[in-house]
C-alpha cells in the first residue's frame, strides 16, 4: 500500500511539473532585432525587468511565447491589478511579453 501511494504521489508531481509553462530560464532578452515600430529596445528591456520584478512575486514567469499577443493583451489588465505598477509600467511589460506587437 505504501508503495502504491508513493507511486501515485510521484506521478502527480511529474504531471504537475510537466504542465507548467515556460519560466524564467526561457525568457528572451530583447536585442535590436526585436525592435518594432511600437517598441524600442529600451522599452522592451525595461518591460523585461518590470516583468521579472513584479510578476514573479505571485507566480512563475511565463515565456512571452506561451501566449499570443492578443492573449497577453487580455491577460495583462487583470494581472496588473495585482501589482503596484503604473499604467506606463504595465504598458512596458505588455510590450515585452507581446514582443512589441
Amino acid at each position: 500500500m505504501k508503495k502504491t501511494g508513493l507511486i501515485i504521489m510521484t506521478l502527480i508531481l511529474a504531471i504537475s511539473i510537466s504542465c507548467k509553462k515556460s519560466t524564467t530560464g526561457v525568457l528572451y532578452t530583447p536585442t535590436s532585432s526585436d525592435v518594432t515600430s511600437t517598441a524600442t529596445l529600451e522599452e522592451l528591456q525595461q518591460g523585461r525587468t518590470l516583468y521579472m520584478n513584479n510578476c514573479a512575486r505571485c507566480h512563475d514567469l511565463y515565456s512571452p511565447d506561451a501566449y499570443t499577443a492578443n492573449e497577453w493583451k487580455s491577460i495583462m489588465p487583470g494581472m496588473a491589478r495585482n501589482t503596484k505598477m503604473t499604467s506606463t509600467e504595465v504598458t512596458l511589460v505588455t510590450k515585452y511579453v507581446t514582443r512589441g506587437k
